[in-house]
C-alpha cells in the first residue's frame, strides 16, 4: 500500500460543520416528531435572483448552439466577469489600483483559501485569528505548517486572540508572522473592522515582509459608515495583501459555486535563492496547472449581479438576512445572553456567560428549543463557551425559533 499524508491523522475525525450535521441528523432520527430549525451552517435560503437566472438560461442556450458553444474557458475567468468585478467592486469605489488582470475567478472562496498554500513556502509561519473559520487552520494542518496539537492549540501556528476585551480585534503578533489570515466582517464573531485598525496590519506586513490573506466574503453586509469592505481601501495594501471574495452569501451561489481572488501584480515574494517574483505570476501558473476555470454558466450568472437589477437584488437579499440577524441578537439579549455581531454580518456570536461547554449549549438549545447552532469551540480555543447563529434561514423560521426561546425561557 502507498504511504499517505500523515497530517490527516492530526485533524479531528470530521470537519466542524459535518459534525454539527451529524448530531442534528441523529437528533431528528431519535425525535421524528420534532421540528428542527437549522441556524448553524451559513447556507442561504433565498432563491437566485431573476437577473441571475435569466443570464444562466442565456448561457445554457449558448452551450446548446454549435455557433455559440463554449468549451474550456480561461482559467483566470472570462473577461466579461473580471471586467465587471474590477469596475463595480473596486474602480467605482475609488480603488483604482485593482484591475481585471489582478482578478482570478474560481469555484468559491473555500477552495482558494486552501489552494493559496501552493504558492507560499512550507517554511512560512502562519497566523490565524482565534476564533476563526476552521478552514484556515485545517488547511495549514494538511499542508504541514501547523505543527502538532498541544492543549487545544497547534504548536507552529501564531494565534491572534479575539474576545470582548479587545472588541474581537486582534493585537499585532509579537513574533514575526509570514502569512496572516484576517477575516472581516468576521466569521464567526460577526464583528467588523474600521480603517485605522486595519491600517496597523498593512503597516505590520510592510515592516515584516508578511503576506495578508484577507477574507472579505461578507463585505456586502456592511452597513456601518467607516467599516472596511476591502483591504485595498488601505494605502499600500496592494503590495502586501491577497483578497478573497465569494458570490455565495452575496448572491445566493452556495449551490452554484463562484467566487474570486485578487492577487495584485504589485505583490511580490522571493524564492529561496533571493530571486523576486510576482505572486500574481505564481497564482496564474498554479491555476493554469490545477484548475480549468469556473463554469461558463456560473460566470454568466455572476456577471448579472453587476447589472442595476442585480445590484438592487444583492441589497435586498443582504438586508433580509441582516434583519434575521437582528431578530436573533435581540432575542438572545432578552434572555440574558451576551450577543455580538449581526450588524455588518449575518452571524451572531453569543454566550450565556455561565462558562458552559459550547457543545453542551448546542445540545441544550437543540433539545429544549428545537433549533441548531454552531458550537464556538469548533472555531478555536477562544470560542469555547460561545455559539454562532446564522441569519441565513427564512424570516418565518428565524422568528419561530426565537419565539420558542423567549416563550419557554420565561414560562
Amino acid at each position: 500500500m502507498i504511504k499517505v499524508n500523515n497530517n490527516f491523522q492530526l485533524l479531528p475525525v470530521s470537519y466542524l460543520f459535518s459534525e454539527v450535521g451529524r448530531k442534528v441528523a441523529a437528533f431528528r432520527s431519535e425525535n421524528p416528531d420534532r421540528e428542527v430549525i437549522r441556524m448553524d451552517i451559513g447556507d442561504v435560503t433565498r432563491p437566485l435572483f431573476p437577473s441571475v437566472i435569466s443570464a444562466m438560461h442565456e448561457a445554457v442556450d449558448e452551450l446548446g448552439s454549435a455557433e455559440r458553444f463554449h468549451g474550456y474557458g480561461p482559467e483566470q475567468g472570462y473577461a466579461f466577469l473580471r471586467d465587471a468585478i474590477a469596475e463595480f467592486d473596486y474602480y467605482q469605489r475609488g480603488l483604482v489600483n485593482i484591475e481585471a488582470a489582478d482578478i482570478f475567478v474560481s469555484d468559491g472562496a473555500k477552495s482558494d483559501i486552501g489552494n493559496l498554500g501552493d504558492i507560499y513556502s512550507r517554511e512560512c509561519k502562519v497566523a490565524v485569528m482565534n476564533p476563526a473559520y476552521p478552514v484556515y487552520v485545517d488547511d495549514s494542518v494538511i499542508d504541514g505548517r501547523a505543527g502538532i496539537p498541544e492543549n487545544g492549540l497547534w504548536s507552529n501556528l501564531i494565534y491572534l486572540d479575539c474576545d470582548p476585551e479587545n472588541n474581537f480585534l486582534p493585537s499585532l503578533p509579537v513574533e514575526k508572522a509570514d502569512v496572516i489570515f484576517l477575516c472581516f466582517p468576521n466569521n464567526p464573531t460577526g464583528e467588523a473592522i474600521k480603517h485605522d485598525e486595519l491600517k496597523k496590519w498593512v503597516e505590520y506586513a510592510h515592516a515584516n515582509g508578511s503576506l495578508i490573506i484577507f477574507d472579505s466574503a461578507y463585505e456586502a453586509f456592511v452597513r456601518q459608515p467607516g467599516v472596511v469592505r476591502s483591504i485595498y481601501e488601505i494605502e499600500g495594501a496592494d503590495e502586501v495583501a491577497i483578497e478573497i471574495r465569494s458570490f455565495s452569501k452575496t448572491a445566493g451561489f452556495t449551490g452554484l459555486r463562484c467566487g474570486y481572488t485578487v492577487v495584485p501584480r504589485n505583490l511580490k515574494g522571493v524564492y529561496s535563492d533571493g530571486a523576486e517574483v510576482a505572486l500574481n505570476t505564481l497564482w496564474n501558473r498554479r491555476q493554469t496547472t490545477k484548475f480549468n476555470g469556473a463554469s461558463y454558466v456560473a460566470q454568466k450568472g455572476a456577471s448579472a449581479v453587476y447589472t442595476p437589477e442585480g445590484r438592487e437584488d444583492v441589497k435586498r437579499a443582504t438586508d433580509y438576512y441582516l434583519g434575521n440577524a437582528s431578530i436573533i441578537r435581540k432575542a438572545l439579549t432578552e434572555i440574558g445572553f451576551k450577543a455580538f455581531g449581526g450588524e455588518n454580518s449575518p452571524y451572531v456570536w453569543a454566550t450565556s456567560g455561565t462558562g458552559e461547554d459550547s457543545w453542551k449549549v448546542f445540545g441544550d438549545l437543540l433539545q429544549n428549543y428545537g433549533f441548531s447552532t454552531t458550537p464556538g469551540s469548533g472555531f478555536g480555543s477562544k470560542g469555547e463557551g460561545y455559539i454562532r447563529l446564522t441569519g441565513f434561514n427564512s424570516r418565518e423560521n428565524t422568528e419561530r425559533a426565537m419565539e420558542r426561546l423567549i416563550k419557554e425561557k420565561f414560562q
